[in-house]
Protein backbone atom coordinates (compact mmCIF):
# COMPACT_ATOMS: atom_id res chain seq x y z
CA UNK A 1 0.00 0.00 0.00
CA UNK A 2 1.49 3.36 -0.97
CA UNK A 3 1.27 6.58 1.00
CA UNK A 4 -0.88 8.14 -1.71
CA UNK A 5 -3.44 5.34 -1.85
CA UNK A 6 -3.65 4.72 1.90
CA UNK A 7 -6.47 6.46 3.71
CA UNK A 8 -6.07 8.60 6.81
CA UNK A 9 -8.70 7.83 9.43
CA UNK A 10 -9.19 10.40 12.15
CA UNK A 11 -10.31 9.67 15.68
CA UNK A 12 -10.02 10.73 19.30
CA UNK A 13 -6.27 10.08 19.54
CA UNK A 14 -5.36 11.32 16.08
CA UNK A 15 -3.51 14.45 17.26
CA UNK A 16 -1.80 12.41 19.95
CA UNK A 17 -0.44 10.02 17.32
CA UNK A 18 0.79 12.89 15.14
CA UNK A 19 2.65 14.54 18.01
CA UNK A 20 4.30 11.27 19.02
CA UNK A 21 5.30 10.64 15.40
CA UNK A 22 6.68 14.16 15.07
CA UNK A 23 8.96 13.63 18.09
CA UNK A 24 10.34 10.32 16.84
CA UNK A 25 10.76 11.32 13.20
CA UNK A 26 12.67 14.44 14.20
CA UNK A 27 14.85 12.44 16.58
CA UNK A 28 15.52 9.30 14.52
CA UNK A 29 14.72 10.25 10.91
CA UNK A 30 12.30 8.40 8.68
CA UNK A 31 14.26 5.18 8.30
CA UNK A 32 15.32 4.99 11.96
CA UNK A 33 11.86 5.72 13.37
CA UNK A 34 10.15 2.53 14.52
CA UNK A 35 6.42 2.07 14.86
CA UNK A 36 7.00 0.79 18.40
CA UNK A 37 8.77 4.00 19.39
CA UNK A 38 6.13 6.17 17.77
CA UNK A 39 3.33 4.31 19.57
CA UNK A 40 5.22 4.63 22.86
CA UNK A 41 5.79 8.36 22.41
CA UNK A 42 2.13 8.85 21.44
CA UNK A 43 1.00 6.69 24.38
CA UNK A 44 -1.21 4.55 22.17
CA UNK A 45 -1.15 0.92 21.11
CA UNK A 46 0.30 -0.14 17.77
CA UNK A 47 -3.18 -1.24 16.76
CA UNK A 48 -4.50 2.27 17.40
CA UNK A 49 -1.63 3.80 15.43
CA UNK A 50 -2.23 1.49 12.47
CA UNK A 51 -5.95 2.20 12.56
CA UNK A 52 -5.13 5.84 11.79
CA UNK A 53 -2.07 5.37 9.57
CA UNK A 54 -1.60 1.97 7.91
CA UNK A 55 1.61 3.20 6.24
CA UNK A 56 4.61 4.89 7.91
CA UNK A 57 5.23 7.03 4.84
CA UNK A 58 1.70 8.36 5.07
CA UNK A 59 2.22 9.18 8.74
CA UNK A 60 5.43 11.07 8.05
CA UNK A 61 3.98 12.99 5.12
CA UNK A 62 0.98 14.00 7.23
CA UNK A 63 3.27 15.23 10.03
CA UNK A 64 5.23 17.29 7.49
CA UNK A 65 2.07 18.61 5.82
CA UNK A 66 0.49 19.80 9.05
CA UNK A 67 3.68 21.41 10.33
CA UNK A 68 4.33 23.21 7.04
CA UNK A 69 0.77 24.49 6.98
CA UNK A 70 1.08 25.66 10.57
CA UNK A 71 4.32 27.49 9.82
CA UNK A 72 2.80 29.09 6.72
CA UNK A 73 -0.27 30.25 8.65
CA UNK A 74 1.86 31.72 11.44
CA UNK A 75 3.99 33.52 8.87
CA UNK A 76 0.92 35.07 7.25
CA UNK A 77 -0.27 36.27 10.63
CA UNK A 78 2.82 38.47 11.07
CA UNK A 79 3.04 39.73 7.48
CA UNK A 80 1.32 43.08 7.03
CA UNK A 81 0.32 43.37 3.38
CA UNK A 82 -0.62 47.02 3.94
CA UNK A 83 2.98 47.84 4.88
CA UNK A 84 5.51 49.20 2.38
CA UNK A 85 6.75 46.47 0.07
CA UNK A 86 10.25 46.44 1.62
CA UNK A 87 8.81 45.87 5.11
CA UNK A 88 6.48 43.12 3.91
CA UNK A 89 9.31 41.30 2.11
CA UNK A 90 11.54 41.58 5.16
CA UNK A 91 8.83 40.02 7.35
CA UNK A 92 8.28 37.20 4.84
CA UNK A 93 11.98 36.51 4.33
CA UNK A 94 12.64 36.50 8.07
CA UNK A 95 10.01 33.79 8.64
CA UNK A 96 11.11 31.66 5.71
CA UNK A 97 14.82 31.82 6.59
CA UNK A 98 14.11 30.88 10.21
CA UNK A 99 11.96 27.95 9.09
CA UNK A 100 14.75 26.64 6.84
CA UNK A 101 17.20 26.89 9.74
CA UNK A 102 14.89 25.26 12.30
CA UNK A 103 15.45 21.67 13.42
CA UNK A 104 12.14 20.72 11.82
CA UNK A 105 12.90 22.42 8.52
CA UNK A 106 16.31 20.76 8.30
CA UNK A 107 15.02 17.31 9.26
CA UNK A 108 12.08 17.36 6.87
CA UNK A 109 14.31 18.43 4.00
CA UNK A 110 16.88 15.70 4.74
CA UNK A 111 14.28 12.97 5.13
CA UNK A 112 12.30 13.84 2.01
CA UNK A 113 15.39 14.16 -0.17
CA UNK A 114 16.82 10.87 1.09
CA UNK A 115 13.57 8.92 0.75
CA UNK A 116 11.86 10.45 -2.30
CA UNK A 117 13.85 8.36 -4.80
CA UNK A 118 12.47 5.19 -3.20
CA UNK A 119 9.06 6.58 -2.35
CA UNK A 120 8.12 9.21 -4.98
CA UNK A 121 4.71 9.73 -3.38
CA UNK A 122 6.44 10.93 -0.21
CA UNK A 123 8.38 13.53 -2.17
CA UNK A 124 5.21 14.58 -3.98
CA UNK A 125 3.30 15.16 -0.74
CA UNK A 126 6.23 17.09 0.75
CA UNK A 127 6.52 19.25 -2.37
CA UNK A 128 2.82 20.09 -2.21
CA UNK A 129 2.95 20.99 1.49
CA UNK A 130 6.32 22.74 1.31
CA UNK A 131 7.66 24.53 -1.79
CA UNK A 132 4.32 24.61 -3.60
CA UNK A 133 2.52 25.93 -0.52
CA UNK A 134 5.14 28.66 -0.12
CA UNK A 135 4.69 29.74 -3.73
CA UNK A 136 0.91 29.86 -3.43
CA UNK A 137 0.80 31.77 -0.13
CA UNK A 138 3.57 34.19 -1.05
CA UNK A 139 2.20 34.65 -4.55
CA UNK A 140 -1.16 35.80 -3.22
CA UNK A 141 0.57 38.48 -1.14
CA UNK A 142 2.92 39.61 -3.89
CA UNK A 143 0.03 39.91 -6.33
CA UNK A 144 -1.50 42.63 -4.13
CA UNK A 145 1.68 44.68 -4.51
CA UNK A 146 1.67 44.07 -8.25
CA UNK A 147 -1.91 45.36 -8.33
CA UNK A 148 -0.83 48.44 -6.35
CA UNK A 149 1.96 49.11 -8.85
CA UNK A 150 4.77 48.58 -6.35
CA UNK A 151 6.10 45.43 -8.02
CA UNK A 152 6.24 44.27 -11.63
CA UNK A 153 6.13 40.48 -11.83
CA UNK A 154 5.24 38.77 -15.10
CA UNK A 155 5.97 35.22 -13.95
CA UNK A 156 4.71 34.81 -10.38
CA UNK A 157 5.66 31.14 -10.15
CA UNK A 158 9.26 31.92 -11.04
CA UNK A 159 9.40 34.95 -8.75
CA UNK A 160 8.12 33.07 -5.69
CA UNK A 161 10.51 30.18 -6.40
CA UNK A 162 13.39 32.64 -6.62
CA UNK A 163 12.37 34.18 -3.29
CA UNK A 164 12.40 30.77 -1.61
CA UNK A 165 15.79 29.86 -3.05
CA UNK A 166 17.27 33.20 -1.98
CA UNK A 167 16.16 32.41 1.56
CA UNK A 168 18.32 29.26 1.44
CA UNK A 169 21.44 31.21 0.53
CA UNK A 170 24.54 30.56 2.62
CA UNK A 171 23.20 29.58 6.06
CA UNK A 172 20.79 26.84 5.00
CA UNK A 173 23.35 24.95 2.92
CA UNK A 174 26.06 25.30 5.58
CA UNK A 175 23.74 24.01 8.28
CA UNK A 176 22.48 21.19 6.04
CA UNK A 177 26.06 20.06 5.42
CA UNK A 178 26.99 20.38 9.09
CA UNK A 179 29.54 23.09 8.38
CA UNK A 180 28.04 25.67 10.74
CA UNK A 181 24.69 25.61 12.52
CA UNK A 182 25.42 28.21 15.20
CA UNK A 183 23.66 31.05 13.39
CA UNK A 184 23.45 34.38 15.20
CA UNK A 185 20.75 37.02 14.80
CA UNK A 186 23.27 39.05 12.82
CA UNK A 187 23.75 36.09 10.44
CA UNK A 188 20.01 35.75 9.90
CA UNK A 189 19.56 39.50 9.37
CA UNK A 190 22.37 39.52 6.80
CA UNK A 191 20.66 36.83 4.73
CA UNK A 192 17.22 38.42 5.08
CA UNK A 193 18.50 41.81 3.95
CA UNK A 194 20.19 40.16 0.99
CA UNK A 195 16.96 38.42 0.00
CA UNK A 196 14.96 41.63 0.09
CA UNK A 197 17.59 43.72 -1.73
CA UNK A 198 18.05 41.13 -4.47
CA UNK A 199 14.32 40.59 -4.95
CA UNK A 200 13.57 44.31 -5.14
CA UNK A 201 16.45 44.88 -7.54
CA UNK A 202 14.69 42.55 -9.94
CA UNK A 203 11.00 43.26 -9.36
CA UNK A 204 10.50 46.70 -7.80
CA UNK A 205 8.87 49.27 -10.08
Amino acid sequence: MTAVVAEIKKGRKFDQVLEGARQIFMRDGFEGASVDEIARAAQVSKATLYSYFPDKRLLFSEVARIECNRQASEALDVIDDNAPVEQMLYQAADRVVRFFLSDFGQQVFRICVSESHRFPELGQRFYESGPQLLRQRLGSILQRYVDKGALKIDDMELATSQFGELCKSDLFVKCLCGVSCGCTEADVSRVVRGVVEMFLARYKV
